[in-house]
């Protein structure tokens, strides 16, 4: 498992998802405030930022898990341009897929029964399960090398095999967005890698708009085309991290002194981190 692959250029399109002053609280504490922000379509984006940041709060905004208390989240998938919340759950399921962080797990259910929930947002009172949602669970299995396991028990599997699982599921629900929270967690650097490999390459052939939220600014750099960066529930930049990981980009952000280095396997910024008590690079 080695390096994304390369891509040509994207030609300028509508975001796929357009965020203009949103600003989201929990019991009246603001976490994000006035967020500007483009989603390109099609394309890779990465959330990093320090714990605390807003990262994942960021993203329950952009699934309409929480309700802003200011601004606006629009959706332009197919070239449509719509508020989120102007939306019906099932018609916004139907556009756009969540993987949350530890997601539950219902007792006793098989792979392929837990995969399957994926095609309820498709399903009405006049449109029941049919051959086209076992084509889809199939073809979500198939991507995810999960087939072989559908009729084990989630809860007997790995935790790497569970992770696929859970995102043979979303992609069952074939969406042009995705959005993921911290996929890589609990897995080890194997899995890590595997894992992101997986939803790189659903990006590459499918052109399905992935954003994710990853702690590690390392992977963030390898795998994504577009790096949102976070500090106290605002925006301190975005681009492409060829573009924006730097020295001073990493203090400014995570307040680390740092050497960036070309990566050897993939040519994207690798960060080298100074120690805490020994800082070196910009100051923040």
């Amino acid at each position: 498992m080695t390096s994304a692959t390369l891509r040509p250029a994207s030609v300028a399109a509508a975001p796929a998802l357009r965020v203009r002053g949103l600003t989201l609280s929990y019991d009246g504490r603001r976490v994000v405030d006035g967020l500007d922000l483009d989603v390109p379509a099609g394309e890779v984006t990465v959330v990093v930022g320090p714990n605390g940041c807003g990262k994942s709060t960021v993203l329950r905004g952009l699934a309409r898990l929480l309700r802003p208390s200011a601004g606006s989240v629009r959706l332009g998938v197919d070239g449509s341009d719509d508020d989120v919340w102007s939306l019906r759950p099932k018609e916004f399921a139907r556009r756009v897929a969540l993987l949350p962080q530890s997601p539950p797990l219902p007792e006793g259910i098989t792979v392929v029964d837990l995969v399957g929930r994926g095609r309820h947002p498709h399903h009405t009172v006049m449109r029941r399960w049919s051959a086209a949602d076992d084509e889809a669970v199939v073809r979500a299995m198939r991507a995810t090398g999960t087939l072989e396991l559908a009729e084990r028990h989630v809860e007997e599997l790995s935790g790497g095999q569970r992770q696929r699982v859970w995102i043979a599921l979303t992609l069952a629900q074939e969406t042009g967005v995705v959005l993921l929270d911290e996929p890589t967690t609990y897995l080890d650097v194997a899995h890590q890698i595997d894992v992101l490999d997986l939803l790189r390459d659903l990006n590459r052939r499918q052109g399905t708009t992935v954003v994710m939220v990853l702690h590690d600014l390392n992977l963030a750099a390898r795998y994504a085309d577009h790096v949102v960066a976070l500090r106290d529930g605002r925006l301190v930049g975005s681009g492409a991290p060829g573009d924006l990981v730097d020295e001073e980009f990493v203090a400014r952000v995570f307040g680390l002194g740092s050497r960036v280095i070309v990566d050897p396997v993939t040519g994207s910024p690798l960060v080298v981190p100074a120690s805490t008590h020994q800082q070196s690079g910009p100051s923040s």
